[in-house]
């Protein structure tokens, strides 16, 4: 999967539209896509494994790839409303947007990575994580 068919299939299932930005910077709902992207991808790389973000980040396309770069080896534990709140706050919308923007994400990687990397990925989640994903299908 390439980057534009990722950020497409995250702005189709956020359906987030750009006025939902909050300092109401005009973007594109592509643009917001991608922003929501970037941020659940940042996010994602503090909450799991150095090793484990560099492994799904492999399997990326960039600049997907790099906005999973780790900033440090050891998984930061949070909860997923954090984990959502911390989306909100790097793409600059409210708290329902980044929650359907992360499971838009998530839908989207669990498709662009292989099988057994993304179950990597969510056995270093609580269950929660999982159950998002669960609720969108």
């Amino acid at each position: 999967m390439d980057r534009d068919q990722f950020i497409e299939l995250v702005r189709q299932r956020a359906a987030v539209p750009a006025s939902r930005r909050l300092d109401g910077m005009p973007l594109t709902d592509a643009e917001m896509a991608e922003t929501l992207v970037r941020a659940t991808l940042q996010v994602l790389a503090q909450r799991i494994s150095g090793g484990e973000a560099r492994d799904i980040a492999r399997q990326l396309p960039p600049p997907l790839d790099e906005w999973l770069q780790p900033e440090h080896e050891k998984a930061e534990a949070f909860d997923l409303e954090v984990f959502v709140q911390r989306v909100a706050d790097r793409a600059l919308v409210d708290f329902d947007a980044a929650q359907a923007g992360v499971r838009a994400v998530f839908q989207t990687l669990r498709e662009a990575v292989t099988g057994d990397e993304f179950e990597d990925v969510l056995a270093q989640l609580p269950r929660e994580y999982t159950a998002l994903l669960d609720e969108s299908e």
